[in-house]
């Protein structure tokens, strides 16, 4: 029986879908269509698509757009040709990628887009970020980002904004991941990564000019039940820049409530760096952050004050086992000597779980200051959401009793 299960996941689907697909957005004036083409691999000789959907038995297919614009009104889709994810160079198949392996590249991408100023590091599981750090090298990103997470990265997907090189690459190979994807790999990395013998190592030259798709639109797709399709544009942050945010303020009853203290620089760039990274995660989400480093991630809960307290929780976490995994080379849910346990959990409640002086973001605004209180307690500093809600003197009250500071975006993130 375990035979039969493990054989599961190594069954490659034939898959029916053609070669070509077309869809047309018509009226009475006009028709635009766009035109796309399946996608294949050479794999030891053989042309393959995608190895399986979601999961294994499910046929998926991959589509790269080749001609075609849609215009409506004043946006238009990204123009053909321009490929990232759809058009991937497989350096190392191993076991050749799936539709999630696809859909976390793409996702890393999208995240990494708007990063390209300095090495950064994007570790994507379930199409979520875990750990996304920024630094003054590409070994130090990863490192950063690996260890803000360090559980989560396990069987991740690591994207990396610059050139691997043999530092990188030799912190890359003690983990297990599924794919790594970058924009080069450098001389005798190869050698390093290709020890991991299932890893998926992509190369894509196109990452060069990630920062041609900041504010680019692409059509979204959502599949019903019945067959039905909801069509969107994909969303663009707005706010990327320290101007384009607005210093906390509201009326109520006839009463102006604003924020006492203006954001720091560092605050500012820490802001900024989490409500870029906040577009790729999927909502109802509030995340923690701290000098460009992720430090807890909370995703895809129904309230905003138990996903804010899930990242709270997932920050003092991932900081014991961080610390644990540091001093004494395993995980701290290996850990069986209660004194060394008590040892480090009083470091890291000591630290708050590392969020003494963070920021706090929220891809919606806060209905009440109990949300945005979670945070507070913990000693963050600075907080970053949409802003609207009728209580939004709650919020800038709530961080005005603790001196913290607070922006509003102006625009909400939600991602389903």
């Amino acid at each position: 029986m375990a035979d039969d299960l493990k054989k599961m996941y190594r069954t490659i689907v034939d898959d029916h879908f053609p070669s070509r697909m077309e869809i047309t957005f018509a009226d009475d004036h006009q028709r635009q269509t766009l035109y796309y083409e399946k996608v294949l691999w050479d794999i030891d000789g053989v042309k393959k698509g995608l190895r399986y959907g979601e999961n294994p038995g499910q046929e998926a297919g991959l589509y790269r757009l080749v001609n075609g614009n849609l215009i409506l009104g004043d946006t238009e889709t990204i123009q053909p040709g321009q490929y990232l994810a759809s058009d991937i160079e497989l350096l190392q198949s191993g076991k050749h990628p799936g539709k999630t392996n696809l859909t976390d590249a793409d996702n890393a991408l999208n995240i990494l887009r708007y990063f390209t100023d300095r090495p950064t590091a994007v570790i994507v599981k379930h199409n979520n970020p875990c750990g996304v750090a920024q630094a003054d090298t590409l070994v130090d990103a990863y490192q950063k980002a690996n260890m803000a997470d360090r559980v989560a990265a396990f069987g991740g997907c690591i994207a990396l904004n610059r050139p691997v090189d043999r530092a990188t690459a030799e912190s890359v190979g003690r983990q297990y991941a599924e794919v790594v994807v970058a924009p080069d790999f450098e001389a005798g990395v190869m050698a390093i990564l290709q020890q991991k013998k299932n890893l998926r190592v992509i190369r894509i030259k196109n990452m060069d000019r990630l920062h041609q798709f900041v504010g680019k639109r692409c059509v979204e797709f959502k599949s019903l039940i019945d067959g039905g399709i909801v069509t969107q544009w994909s969303f663009v942050p707005e706010a990327r820049t320290p101007e384009s945010l607005t210093t906390a303020s509201c009326q109520y009853k006839g009463k102006l409530y604003s924020i006492a203290r203006q954001p720091e620089p560092d605050e500012y760039a820490d802001m900024l760096f989490g409500w870029l990274v906040e577009s790729g995660i999927t909502s109802n989400s509030v995340i923690y952050v701290k000098n460009q480093v992720t430090v807890g991630i909370g995703t895809g809960e129904q309230d905003r004050v138990g996903v804010a307290e899930i990242a709270r929780d997932k920050a003092y976490r991932k900081l014991a086992d961080r610390y644990c995994f540091e001093t004494l080379k395993i995980p701290y849910n290996d850990l069986t000597d209660p004194g060394q346990r008590q040892e480090i959990d009083d470091r890291v409640a000591k630290e708050h779980g590392g969020l003494i002086g963070a920021t706090m973001v929220s891809d919606a605004f806060f209905p009440f200051r109990d949300g945005i209180d979670v945070g507070l307690r913990e000693g963050v500093r600075a907080v970053i959401q949409p802003g609207g809600s009728e209580n939004d003197y709650q919020s800038i009250d709530a961080c005005n009793e603790v001196g913290a500071t607070m922006a509003y975006t102006g625009q909400r993130s939600f991602r389903h």
